[in-house]
């Protein structure tokens, strides 16, 4: 059976419409074009008219937008309890610990990068074999091995986040053959993103909190030997 569908006329955002469309078309069109209150009138020629931005009386509201609440966080919260209790049980920091975690795999815990580093915090196979991780997309080993060795990091690096960080990305022998952070784009990229993440957690409400980095100037090695560069 055809239907008999009257003229439409979309005005916002520099549309018009001059031929007769299908309701659900129209839905999926406003919902392309902008997310925002959809108004319709029609006027004494037959013509239905569709804005987002009415500019008269005649117009009336057809479809409300929904309206989305974004929480103020910088990421998934399903691995805070896991995290906190690395924190605590390593003595790093817990905000830094969810930087890195936020930067490496952006909380995926099935992340495989192009090197092959593996999971929550990108474990590197021969990494996670030293660490005794078995299984690095399973999130709680994987998130005590990393800790254990950025614990370890910075306690080589006498406290110097930099460093240590540049380390996690690089390897302890690009920073040695270096004598500091390597001038390597991705090492000095990853070492800012990390950083504005650790600021961004120590100040979100509800932090879980956790020792300074700067307390962390233990100057004995924990026995891991050298990982290489990712």
């Amino acid at each position: 059976m055809k239907e008999n569908l009257s003229p439409v006329r979309l005005f916002g955002h520099g549309f018009i419409v001059a031929t007769a469309i299908g309701l659900v078309s129209l839905c999926l069109l406003f919902s392309s074009i902008a997310l925002a209150d959809v108004y319709r009138y029609v006027d004494e020629q037959g013509i239905t008219h569709f804005t987002n931005v009415p500019d008269n009386r005649k117009f009336k509201i057809w479809i409300r937008e929904s309206r989305v609440l974004l929480k103020p966080n910088l990421g998934n919260v399903q691995y805070d309890a896991l995290i906190e209790a690395a924190a605590n049980r390593h003595q790093v920091d817990y905000a830094l610990i969810k930087a890195i975690i936020k930067a490496e795999s952006n909380f995926d815990h099935k992340a495989v990068s192009v090197k092959g580093a593996q999971g929550l915090m990108q474990l590197m196979p021969q990494t996670a074999s030293t660490l005794q991780v078995k299984d690095s997309f399973e999130p709680e080993a994987n998130i005590d091995g990393g800790v254990r060795y950025l614990h370890y990091l910075i306690n080589v690096y006498e406290g110097d986040l930099r460093l240590a960080l540049a380390a996690y990305n690089a390897g302890e022998k690009a920073v040695a053959k270096h004598r500091g952070v390597p001038p390597f784009v991705e090492t000095r990229t990853y070492i800012r993103r990390v950083l504005d993440y650790y600021d961004r957690y120590r100040n979100e409400p509800g932090n879980a909190g956790g020792p300074p980095v700067t307390v962390m100037q233990e100057h004995a090695r924990t026995g891991y030997p050298e990982v290489t560069a990712r």
